[in-house]
């Protein structure tokens, strides 16, 4: 997947937050409905302006990141 079509980062939106497609949804956003046990039908459903392959793109936005995470041991 390539996320740079799903996933936007502009200094002068959200904080320079990494938002879906340009939209004012963060991918934190997504990330927090997914968590509090919201389906992807329900987000789409407040959200109309979303897609399944935006969620998935947070997702896997989130994983990569996560992948990149440098642990220093103590």
């Amino acid at each position: 997947m390539d996320l740079q079509k799903y996933i936007t980062i502009e200094s002068d939106k959200r904080g320079g937050k990494p938002c879906v497609r340009g939209l004012r949804i963060t991918v934190y956003d997504v990330l927090e409905y997914l968590a509090s046990g919201m389906t992807e039908e329900e987000i789409i459903h407040d959200f109309p302006e979303l897609t399944k392959t935006d969620i998935r793109a947070c997702l896997a936005f989130a994983a990569e990141r996560e992948r990149k995470l440098i642990t220093i041991p103590a």
